[in-house]
């Protein structure tokens, strides 16, 4: 009887050394739970093991990755039968995350760190390594034997998420996608890689409400933000964009039945050897699909563009059109505005062009078929 009281005692001592307990917050330490930083060990059971415990914990939970580059596989933290994403579950990364050197291991996974169903999950700090420099030169070769790719992190049908001080460099495709989410913050958000890395767009976002980025640097070779059908109330400020392809709403209406996109505000956006500014990109199909209330505004065909605002914008123009509207006849663009665009082109105001486009343009630009 004694040596059986021995032995759960002892037990005991090892489930607490996994987890400590400070100010009603339970944490649990990656490491303890067997995670090695040594970039070589694959680590993801116990990072699994870290988020099923902080499930399972009755209080605000913490999971610490602390100094050190943790080598992960495929990790999906499920939030369906996780009963503590109500009360929190904060990621403290003090590490760098690489994903497995052969690009196949993730490849065609979908996403690399995945979150579903999750609610008032905040993630602070750390870098994601998407290693994916061996896949862009593979898609790159005319092998064309690649996997896809696999989204750095992602958060699918998730509400009240933080995502701040994250860095992700090298992904495979996506940094970050937020797909069917509500109440998202992104904060602080470093994004890096090859300007020629294909499809690795910075943030994108798509079928989400109240979607926040504040504060960020995204250097990639695709859109910068990029926002798809079914978003709403999006707000993009102090964002430093390049190289890349801009910031992107799109691309559009190639389902009749398509969600719209609607009230986007993007303020404050410095863009350096982008290939685009901010645009809006659309199918030339029939679509039911529609933009309104944005602050910037491009359009092909198809989707109906309304009350589009370019304001504050200064710089040097690459091309002598320096802003150019090309609408449909069918569904021409109306309540355009740009006001105060001051960009030149050598020593001269640049020029606009627009087609079935109409509104107000103030400010430093000849407008020599707009509006």
């Amino acid at each position: 009887m004694k040596m059986e009281y021995v032995a759960m005692t002892l037990l005991f001592s090892t489930l607490l050394m996994h987890q400590s307990v400070a100010n009603g917050v339970t944490t649990y330490n990656v490491v303890n739970l067997g995670a090695k930083p040594d970039g070589k060990t694959d680590s993801t059971k116990a990072f699994l093991s870290a988020w099923a415990s902080a499930c399972a914990s009755k209080n605000p939970a913490t999971i610490y990755v602390p100094a050190g580059t943790y080598l992960i596989g495929k990790a999906y933290f499920d939030g369906e039968h996780c009963g503590n994403t109500g009360k929190g579950i904060t990621f403290k990364i003090d590490g760098t995350l690489v994903a497995p050197s052969d690009y196949w291991g993730v490849g065609n996974a979908g996403s690399w760190i995945k979150f579903e169903g999750v609610s008032g999950v905040s993630i602070y700090g750390g870098v994601l390594d998407g290693r994916g420099s061996a896949l862009w030169a593979c898609k790159a070769s005319s092998s064309g034997n690649c996997p896809i790719g696999a989204t750095t992190l992602a958060f699918y049908n998730s509400n009240n998420v933080v995502i701040n001080g994250v860095s992700s460099v090298n992904s495979q495709k996506f940094h970050i996608a937020i797909v069917g989410c509500k109440n998202v913050m992104l904060q602080g958000t470093k994004v890096s890689a090859s300007g020629k890395s294909p499809n690795t767009d910075g943030i994108h976002i798509q079928m989400s409400s109240g979607v926040t980025v504040l504060n960020s640097r995204i250097a990639t070779g695709d859109d910068c933000i990029s926002i798809g059908p079914g978003s709403s109330n999006l707000w993009i400020e102090n964002v430093a964009c390049g190289p890349g392809h801009g910031i992107s709403i799109g691309s559009l209406g190639w389902e009749l039945q398509e969600p719209g996109v609607q009230n986007v505000t993007v303020k404050t956006v410095t863009f350096t050897s982008t290939s685009n500014g901010v645009r809006i990109k659309t199918w030339g199909r029939p679509s039911k699909a529609f933009v309104d209330g944005v602050v910037f505004q491009h359009l092909n065909s198809g989707v109906k563009i309304n009350d589009v605002t370019y304001q504050d914008i200064h710089g040097t123009s690459a091309t002598k059109v320096a802003v150019k509207l090309s609408c449909s006849k069918k569904n021409p663009c109306s309540g355009i505005k740009l006001e105060d665009v001051n960009l030149t082109y050598g020593h001269s105001p640049a020029e606009a062009s627009c087609v079935n486009a109409q509104g107000t343009t103030s400010g430093l630009i000849k407008p020599t078929s707009c509006l």
